[in-house]
């Protein structure tokens, strides 16, 4: 071998050569001390504008950085030399577990008595248990939980059921909300007849449904991306237009709206300004109703035909299943939800603008429904709950800037270690498990994994 020729032969080994800072544990090491850095610079003093460095200067000196370094560097020292004993400690408890959590299943599915008795026990929670809540957490309780629990519930039938991507669904919340602003007379443009809140929630619901029709009728050939920008693009004619028709929606400046009342002639009721919990209760009532309707539509042949649809679009529809007109379904029946909340959000607060019904707030719902658990109910439920509950609970120690950083983590985790959802629906969880064996594709919101067939 000529002397070049080593030479190429030993340039060439250099640069197989992984160098130690190369090797996947380091890099893990890197990627820990660099989330410990982020985390201090999140947790710790905030910055002034006076002087750029002060915050920079302040978190990198403070004993503050020294504990997110023993936690990060922690947790990587316990994933790379101790994960054989973690593991057989897991498998230990797990064989432990395993038994009497089998026996628990098979009551669960043989005994209805166990089921109705934790449903009794559930809605006893229900109603008796937020009485006891402070006045700020009663107020979250309605503002917030039950309002977006309602428009959750209706994005799930678009997204985890007939598997079509929505980011503009909070428009939908908007059209509600400006029907009850509009036949209550609340708007500058008056209506034929006024009528009562409890009165326009058909109404608002129909109004969805048609808007429903009306996205859902030109995007019946899309999927993915492109289904998600049209939904987008959705949403912005609708925020826009409540923003700058100030002569017919109030603009920014927003409008008035009459509180729920009821009057019967022998007996009538108005919902107040101050307490929360009347407002509660009748959301309540709300939620159960659509909880129960959607229970039933989705084990109905509406919701086989979601499922299918979901799954393989093409499959489906080679079957027999009308595509068109189940998805046009999908679309009518999880807007209509919407139409409620939007009413209840109106009627409840007394007061909407534009800027009620930001894209924040789709992005948002659509983390309620992949947290909790798409194509579930119990999972949307719990999702929205917790998820709206977080920022609230981390108020006295996070900056309001920071608290939905905290929310973006807590997905990002969930995503990497349990994509499912926190209480996924049997066919979802059943589907991501033959995915990963290889057996299916389980992202239902994308072209299959050959590419769209023909």
């Amino acid at each position: 071998m000529s002397a070049e020729a080593l030479v190429r032969g030993r340039a060439a080994e250099r640069l197989r050569t992984v160098r130690w800072y190369q090797r996947p544990r380091w890099k893990r090491l890197g990627a820990m001390i660099a989330l410990a850095v982020l985390a201090v610079m999140v947790t710790g003093v905030q910055g002034t504008q006076r002087d750029l460095f002060y915050a920079l200067e302040e978190n990198l000196t403070s004993p503050l950085l020294l504990v997110w370094l023993a936690l990060t560097v922690g947790v990587w020292a316990v994933r790379e030399f101790l994960s054989p004993q973690v593991k057989a400690v897991s498998d230990g408890y797990r064989s432990v577990v395993e038994e009497p959590r089998g026996k628990l299943r098979r009551a669960w599915r043989e005994e209805k008595w166990l089921r109705w008795g934790a449903l009794g026990a559930l809605v006893a929670a229900a109603v008796f248990l937020p009485s006891g809540l402070e006045r700020y957490w009663q107020t979250v309780l309605v503002d917030q939980i039950a309002i977006y629990v309602l428009v959750a519930i209706g994005l799930n039938v678009v997204i985890g059921w007939a598997g079509m991507l929505d980011l503009g669904f909070i428009a939908f919340f908007a059209i509600g909300a400006y029907s009850a602003a509009y036949w209550t007379g609340a708007l500058p443009v008056q209506p034929p007849m006024e009528l009562n809140n409890f009165a326009v929630i058909p109404v608002a619901i129909v109004t969805c449904l048609l808007a429903g029709v009306l996205l859902g009728a030109p995007t019946l050939r899309l999927r993915g991306d492109y289904l998600a920008i049209v939904t987008l693009g959705f949403h912005e004619i609708v925020y826009l237009t409540a923003k700058n028709l100030d002569d017919v929606t109030g603009g920014t400046g927003g409008v008035k709206v009459e509180r729920f009342s009821l009057d019967l002639g022998f007996w009538s009721y108005e919902w107040g300004v101050i307490d929360p919990m009347p407002y509660y209760y009748l959301l309540l009532v709300f939620i159960a109703v659509v909880v129960f309707f959607f229970w039933r539509l989705e084990h109905s042949k509406v919701g086989r035909a979601w499922t299918a649809i979901r799954e393989d679009e093409v499959a489906a529809a080679s079957t027999g299943v009308n595509t068109v007109r189940f998805k046009l379904m999908a679309f009518a029946i999880g807007a209509s939800t919407s139409g409620v909340a939007g009413v209840a959000y109106a009627s409840k607060v007394g007061y909407i603008n534009s800027e009620n019904f930001v894209i924040l707030l789709s992005v948002l719902v659509l983390a309620y429904v992949i947290f909790g658990g798409m194509g579930s109910i119990a999972g949307v439920l719990f999702g929205a709950a917790f998820l709206v509950w977080l920022p609230e609970a981390l108020r006295d120690f996070v900056d309001p800037k920071d608290r939905y950083m905290y929310l973006g983590v807590l997905l990002v985790i969930m995503m990497i270690y349990r994509p499912q959802g926190v209480i996924p629906s049997r066919r979802r969880a059943r589907e991501l498990k033959l995915s990963e064996s290889g057996e299916s594709d389980a992202d239902a919101m994308t072209e299959p994994a050959g590419g769209r067939l023909s």
